[in-house]
């Protein structure tokens, strides 16, 4: 028995369409987690320990998260080569 497998060819806007969704689940992850640890923060060196800006950093995280997401699915160029 052999085992054949079908290679799928995919097409260049579905490579980009991959790597845009790549950048952009990658970037609200980001974000939010920095709102987690700011939030958390602020909790304990402003508020006495309360949940509300733990709440209030991840909310920030995945509307900024959201909105760049947004602002990378609407654009005609393609994603921005970063070169260090």
């Amino acid at each position: 028995m052999s085992a054949e497998q079908k290679v799928v060819p995919t097409s260049a806007s579905q490579n980009l369409l991959n790597d845009k969704w790549d950048v952009v689940l990658s970037n609200t992850l980001i974000k939010t987690g920095l709102g987690f640890g700011g939030g958390v923060l602020a909790s304990i060196l402003f508020f006495k320990r309360r949940a509300f800006p733990v709440w209030l950093g991840v909310g920030f995280g995945l509307g900024r998260g959201y909105s760049e997401g947004d602002a990378i699915f609407r654009s005609t160029h393609g994603l921005r080569n970063v070169k260090a």
